[in-house]
């Protein structure tokens, strides 16, 4: 990642995840209400009995909300009392919640957080951004272990359109870009990641860019689809690209840099037995597992998040 470029600073920024599902996951970039705290519903993700309580945040997508409720049946596992706030908004909300203490806990994904602390961050590797982000937090906010589950913006086209123009990454689009049209976030124009990075990376300039506020969800898959764009910025936990045999195209120059699923914490009530049920949620957590709930909530089960989230810590032997 070249120094000047602050990728990501939204998906999924999430308002950037975004990031709808439905056939996608995804909807990353809606914003909160004027008041997200006030007038979002906490729902109960624990039972009492623990020597302390916390309040479990999660942005407004529904990848974002099923890992809170991970952290939340976690938490509770371990005897902590733990509630859920869904839907806070964007990066920007969630994280002013966080330090303001009205929430305790919220998951959030590397790149971007750090993007967002740091504007002018070149770490691009898994590794290099997660040990650059601590010290770069403001005071009295942490993060806790990166788990290997990432989620992150991908250039995604057809079979069709992959074999048409010989397409395998980021590079062999550029050599057809200006006869392409993107379909992705409006925000994708601004975006260091979108297309000034598609520009100074891969001297890639689309035909056009075709907005969408679905963030890679059904309404971008459908325009894919049917080939009214032919390249769509969708999240790679979005079920849509394996149910649809879709392509992701490879990005050898980093453009779309790692974005590890943490949590984000404020520091103040957070004690070791609640870092240690955060923690063993983060070291088994797979991307795999992240498109598998998405499919679960977004697909054609409809499970809450909850109930999705609920299965899985069972499965994994985290509650009994």
């Amino acid at each position: 990642m070249k120094e000047s470029r602050p990728h990501h600073l939204g998906r999924r920024a999430f308002s950037g995840l975004a990031a709808g599902l439905g056939l996608a996951m995804a909807l990353s970039a809606c914003g909160g209400s004027s008041d997200p705290l006030s007038n979002a519903p906490a729902t109960s993700g624990a039972a009492s009995g623990g020597a302390t309580s916390l309040i479990v945040g999660s942005a407004d997508f529904p990848e974002s909300q099923i890992v809170a409720e991970l952290y939340a049946g976690a938490l509770t596992a371990a005897g902590i009392t733990a509630t859920t706030k869904p839907n806070i908004g964007s990066r920007e909300v969630y994280i002013k919640a966080v330090q303001d203490g009205s929430v305790d806990v919220v998951p959030d994904y590397t790149g971007n957080l750090l993007l967002h602390v740091d504007k002018e961050a070149a770490e691009e590797s898994a590794d290099d951004i997660a040990a650059a982000l601590p010290e770069k937090l403001p005071e009295g906010l942490a993060v806790l272990e990166p788990s290997e589950a990432e989620n992150k913006d991908a250039m995604v086209v057809t079979k069709a359109t992959a074999e048409k123009y010989q397409l395998k990454s980021l590079e062999d689009l550029a050599k057809v870009c200006s006869e392409i049209v993107v379909g992705a976030p409006a925000t994708f124009a601004e975006r260091a990641y979108g297309l000034p990075g598609l520009k100074e990376n891969y001297n890639c300039e689309p035909k056009k860019l075709e907005p969408f506020s679905d963030g890679g969800g059904p309404v971008t898959l459908k325009a894919l689809l049917e080939d009214q764009v032919q390249v769509a910025d969708i999240y790679t936990t979005t079920p849509s690209i394996a149910d649809n045999d879709l392509v992701v195209l490879e990005d050898p120059k980093n453009n779309f840099i790692a974005q590890q699923v943490v949590p984000l914490y404020n520091e103040a009530k957070m004690t070791d037995t609640a870092k240690e049920a955060l923690n063993s949620v983060s070291r088994i957590l797979t991307t795999e597992d992240l498109i598998n709930l998405n499919r679960a909530v977004s697909g054609s089960q409809k499970q809450g998040a909850k109930e999705a989230a609920d299965a899985w810590l069972k499965e994994k032997g985290i509650v009994k």
